[in-house]
């Protein structure tokens, strides 16, 4: 028999296991213009549901239960107009207590937000009023996951790009006789950072200041890799989340991804020229892959919190 006809017996059986569907990246812009002085948010937003219910769809096309993806999307731009957006985070919790509250066969789900950010672009030195320039330095993201009753919430950073000159150091790996790698005490050090870091539920039921905790944290991050004198992007990540959770009460744990961007010093011998660490080229593949998390001691496991979220271990 051959594989295609083994695979239509019928003796073989299948089930559907683990499902979701929504409306993705939906670009909501809310201007708040009740005075001359206006405010921007700008968020990529995504809104996936789940619950037993839903299998019909997948199994028998029935729709009865289906919250149709448009209708996901419309809801977003409305409760964006009568509630105002706020934090992501907070957004984003709108969201899930929105659909898991007004059907009741959507049991939970995952909401995501990637937070875009702009300043107000300067004229004779005085910020302008309604005209704004995008922020380049890391995009903000956000989380809330329901699963099995618990509602869990993330805050996160992505393409924060640092790099240092000097101050970073790796040596003393093991050396085969395809090593061709050199030691160095001395080289540039740049990756960008991807991490999230997870709230304590008690944090959230106190009302944590979700802005000031990513402004927190952010600045954290940034210290930690400028101080620490790396001997491995391993160590400077460990020593960057440490960093985060000490600055922050609120947070339980945090993950990074962290890819090195490779800055190779350049032969500039066969020109009769000296490279005393000052000219490299930078290679943006293959790269080494740093993933990691650093957790709050004592604080109890939330898997589900990370449950289909992107990038991480």
């Amino acid at each position: 028999m051959t594989d295609v006809a083994a695979a239509a017996a019928p003796d073989v059986s299948v089930h559907l296991g683990a499902n979701k569907y929504g409306k993705a990246e939906n670009r909501l812009v809310r201007i708040t213009r009740d005075t001359d002085r206006h405010e921007i948010e700008d968020l990529t937003v995504t809104s996936q549901l789940r619950g037993e219910a839903l299998a019909g769809s997948f199994l028998t096309g029935d729709n009865s239960k289906i919250v149709a993806t448009d209708t996901q999307k419309n809801t977003i731009f409305a409760l964006a107009k009568k509630h105002g957006v706020g934090s992501p985070e907070r957004f984003l919790t709108l969201l899930a207590e929105h659909f898991t509250g007004s059907f009741d066969w959507i049991e939970g789900g995952l909401w995501q937000a990637e937070q875009h950010e702009w300043e107000r672009i300067a004229v004779a030195g005085r910020a302008h009023d309604h005209s704004f320039v995008r922020k380049g330095q890391g995009t903000r993201l956000a989380t809330v996951q329901v699963a099995d009753g618990a509602t869990h919430i993330t805050g996160g950073v992505k393409d924060l790009v640092v790099l240092k000159s000097t101050g970073s150091e790796f040596r003393g790996y093991p050396r085969t006789e395809y090593t061709t790698l050199p030691e160095t005490d001395d080289r540039i050090m740049a990756t960008s950072v991807t991490a999230r870091w997870r709230y304590l539920p008690e944090a959230v039921a106190d009302g944590v200041d979700y802005d000031a905790v990513y402004v927190a944290v952010v600045q954290a991050l940034l210290e930690q890799f400028a101080e620490v004198h790396s001997l491995a992007l391993q160590q400077t990540l460990f020593e960057m989340g440490r960093a985060a959770i000490v600055a922050c009460p609120a947070l339980a744990e945090i993950r990074f991804a962290m890819p090195n961007k490779h800055h190779f010093a350049y032969d500039l011998a066969r020109f009769g020229l000296e490279n005393r660490n000052e000219v490299f080229i930078a290679d943006d593949r293959p790269y080494g892959l740093i993933e990691g998390t650093v957790v709050r001691d004592g604080v109890a496991e939330a898997p589900d919190a990370w449950r289909d979220v992107p990038s991480f271990i």
